[in-house]
């Protein structure tokens, strides 16, 4: 028993660990999920794993709110008047810019996990948009919007339609957004730190949804997985996050789109090859 114990809070911890990284680098946390779900499987039930899954990202929402706290922050008594208005229109925008993602993944995610949760569907969108990563990458013009107050409520909306994206397995909710993003011509900072806070109320509302359709009936031992998988998410994603906004400042985001191709390819490789 105390074994059995041991080896599921080492789990927890591994788990934590992958979600920490992969929720805020452009890599595809479902990528790294199915690779590490052949040789990690959880004990418990299906109804308590699939909670865990989404829950502990509620360690990397905490993350981002203790980093970026004073900025989003509307009542911080270091602000102007000006700032915290700014602030309030911040999270305006944010509000915006879920919505699109909001209404099809309410209408369609059950739909869509049925048909394209599956290693060849995020194989492939690890690599297409790897490659789309890089080209955008080599071709990127000259970035209009530097700071978030140039950022329009119209353009908040179409970042968000590109979040979109990110139902379909593999694709990286933080890569759709920030792709979009540069696309739509934000500089690398504003795109990055943007898909950060769109995070917040997303993961936010999937982490409340699992556990009400759970009825939080879980065991003490349980809660105790859950809890120390969303702490080591939590440390993890603050050193990820901090990692990917000093890389960023020096170098674009070819690496990334470089290694997905490799990881798809790998996981083509072991799920139909070896």
């Amino acid at each position: 028993m105390e074994v059995f114990i041991l080896i599921e809070i080492l789990k927890a911890v591994l788990l934590g660990i992958v979600q920490g990284i992969t929720e805020w680098l452009p890599i595809s946390s479902t990528g790294h999920m199915i690779l590490v779900d052949e040789f990690l499987q959880l004990n418990f039930s299906d109804v308590f794993v699939n909670t865990f899954l989404v829950v502990i990202q509620f360690g990397s929402i905490l993350a981002v709110l203790t980093i970026y706290f004073n900025l989003l922050n509307p009542f911080s008594g270091r602000k102007t008047p000006d700032q915290r208005k700014d602030t309030i229109s911040l999270w305006f925008k944010v509000a915006v810019a879920i919505i699109p993602s909001g209404v099809v993944g309410i209408l369609f995610e059950d739909k869509i996990d049925e048909l394209f949760y599956n290693p060849v569907v995020v194989a492939l969108a690890l690599i297409i948009y790897g490659v789309i990563m890089i080209f955008i990458e080599g071709g990127r013009r000259r970035s209009r919007v530097k700071d978030f107050s140039d950022m329009s409520y119209g353009l908040a909306f179409t970042i968000g339609i590109f979040q979109c994206l990110a139902l379909i397995p593999g694709t990286s909710r933080s890569g759709s957004t920030i792709i979009g993003a540069l696309l739509l011509g934000t500089s690398k900072l504003v795109a990055t730190e943007f898909s950060f806070f769109m995070a917040v109320p997303t993961m936010l509302g999937a982490s409340a949804v699992k556990l009400i359709k759970a009825g939080f009936a879980f065991s003490g031992f349980e809660w105790t997985v859950l809890l120390t998988g969303s702490l080591v998410a939590y440390v993890v994603s603050i050193f990820a996050i901090k990692f990917l906004m000093g890389y960023i400042k020096k170098h674009d985001f070819k690496a990334f789109g470089y290694y997905r191709i490799v990881l798809g390819i790998l996981v083509l490789a072991y799920f139909y090859l070896l």
